[in-house]
């Protein structure tokens, strides 16, 4: 993740009231914040982020229209909650035991308290210049009952006021944590399955993803860093495992070794006879030609939903050929990974045509024909790959009924590749940990050991019946764990311990968690050595009313 404000990127706004927007910057635009007001994007684009700036009422002597709040002025607000800023240090009078007397007992907060009507802050806004501080202090300075207030309370009447009118906010870099707090708080959390932070730090440290590194394997060799995902959060699971393997953000254009830059040439005679050789033109990354550190998407149809990767700098329907989501993400349909001949995009094979007829067509028709083979034989790869199985992991957040999502994909997993699932609800997960529990798994084997015993010897076994009475295989997966974890924001106060009342609803969220292995066609039985046990000869010691003469 870039320490800087680039062109083009996404980033938070964090405004004054604690909301949040999420907004594109774009050179030479104008970006709107509403009642608070508008600025140049130009104006932050290579600002560090985490500044807060203010926005100013008229531009200053150089032009600019916005300030950077110091340090002292964000930590006034700090002061003034502890009862240490301006005006709130005043001494009040106290008892015999040092205890405060002025209390809000008295106070009647009524409108009559206020002496400025709304017709009048609706003047102070359009004349009164400082950005809101005009306002705030004429709203302190007009209200009645303002030296009757306690220190806390006066903090927290200043603190309402200034996120009120005060024209700030803060620039914040754009992760999958504060996306998914965002998507909870101010958007539709259904169309992202109610997804939290939490459980995305869940999903990643139970499914063991991580960055493989990008060294190129050689034949023979076993791909290692490859994750297959079913994702229906519209990419908020597949942004997440990017960022832990590395591959979410995209890289500085003048960091990219491969890419290299034609020194001018002085005059048009001097190019012409120069002796130095061209260099060679920089070869462009094929989309979805990585072979090690990917995450290959299975999705229902004709593309996946990722729409929020846009947010990291990554359209799928303009990719970035720079971006490393470009080689390393790989998607699949359902279709192609089950009967890939019903897909015609996989059966049709483009037919080749010789290189003499070739040279004969338009530049037009030729570039058609590379476009056709190069797109046939991306989509067979994957498609080859993805069939080969061997992955790493398996993670999937879908509505679609679990079982059948498991039973297609974990024999496609190498030994111990874990595998994750994540529901909103606990039902549908509660079914399918019963169907790998370990009564399953044992009723299943005996069920097969009795198959096999009435069949006849050199035929094949008839296992219709074991998969029609079993939904899926419970022997290649260990028996797994159901598990949830909800973080709550709790108010803390002497007396007053509680969750915040304020708090969110909606679904508590549940996680899935198992490991792929492959059962032993052979009968072990588990035998051990057997030690026996020492015999200890115990003597009673005789009881007897008499006293015992000690000898020495």
């Amino acid at each position: 993740m870039h320490s800087y404000i680039r062109p083009g990127q996404f980033v938070a706004i964090r405004l004054q009231s604690d909301q949040l927007r999420l907004i594109q910057i774009i050179p030479d635009t104008v970006v709107n914040l509403g009642r608070f007001g508008n600025f140049t994007a130009n104006q932050i684009i290579g600002r560090p982020f985490y500044f807060t700036f203010e926005i100013l009422d008229a531009c200053d002597d150089a032009g600019h229209q916005l300030r950077v709040v110091s340090a002292t002025e964000l930590h006034a607000e700090t002061l003034l909650a502890d009862g240490e800023g301006d005006g709130e240090g005043d001494d009040v009078d106290t008892g015999e035991n040092g205890i405060p007397m002025r209390t809000n007992r008295q106070i009647n907060d009524e409108n009559s308290s206020q002496k400025l009507t709304l017709q009048e802050i609706e003047e102070l806004k359009r004349e009164a210049g400082g950005a809101g501080k005009d306002i705030v202090a004429k709203l302190l300075e007009s209200h009645s009952a303002i030296d009757q207030k306690t220190a806390f309370s006066l903090a927290k009447y200043t603190l309402r006021k200034r996120k009120k009118y005060l024209k700030r906010f803060t620039v914040l870099p754009l992760d999958v944590g504060l996306l998914a707090n965002y998507l909870i708080e101010e958007r539709d959390a259904q169309k992202a399955m109610e997804l939290r932070d939490e459980h995305i730090g869940l999903i990643g440290c139970w499914g063991n993803v991580h960055h493989s590194g990008n060294v190129e394997v050689g034949e023979g060799m076993k791909p290692h860093g490859r994750y297959a995902i079913v994702d229906e959060t519209g990419g908020l699971v597949v942004a997440a495992m990017a960022e832990r393997m590395g591959i979410l953000y995209p890289h500085d254009a003048d960091e990219d070794p491969t890419e290299e830059q034609d020194p001018p040439a002085h005059n048009a005679a001097e190019s012409q006879h120069t002796d130095e050789p061209p260099k060679p033109r920089r070869i462009r990354p094929q989309p979805m030609s990585a072979t090690t550190n990917t995450i290959t998407v299975i999705h229902p149809y004709s593309q996946p939903n990722l729409s929020l990767l846009k947010f990291f700098g990554y359209d799928t329907n303009n990719p970035d050929e720079s971006h490393p989501l470009h080689t390393h993400l790989k998607s699949i349909s359902w279709m192609q990974l089950a009967d890939p001949n019903s897909d015609p995009l996989y059966a049709n094979e483009p037919p080749i045509i010789p290189a003499e007829e070739l040279a004969e067509l338009k530049q037009s028709k030729r570039t058609a024909y590379y476009h056709k083979r190069n797109r046939w034989g991306r989509v067979k790869a994957v498609v080859d790959e993805g069939r080969a199985g061997n992955f790493d992991g398996l993670i999937v957040s879908t509505l679609l009924e679990p079982a059948s999502v498991l039973k297609t994909m974990v024999p496609l997993l190498a030994g111990s590749a874990p595998v994750v699932v994540y529901s909103p609800t606990v039902e549908s997960l509660v079914e399918l940990t019963d169907m790998y529990s370990t009564a399953r798994r044992t009723a299943f084997i005996n069920k097969k050991r009795e198959l096999e015993s009435q069949s006849p010897e050199g035929e094949a076994v008839d296992l219709s019946s074991l998969h029609e009475e079993f939904v899926v295989d419970p022997t290649i997966l260990l028996p797994p764990t159901l598990q949830t974890s909800r973080v709550r924001p709790w108010q803390v106060l002497p007396g007053r311990t509680h969750p915040l009342m304020t708090g969110r609803g909606g679904a508590e969220g549940y996680l899935f968690h198992g490991v792929r292995v492959f059962p032993t066609t052979q009968n072990i039985q588990a035998a051990g050595n057997v030690r026996k046990r020492r015999k200890v000869e115990t003597t009673s010691t005789p009881i007897s009313d008499r006293d015992v003469e000690m000898t020495s």
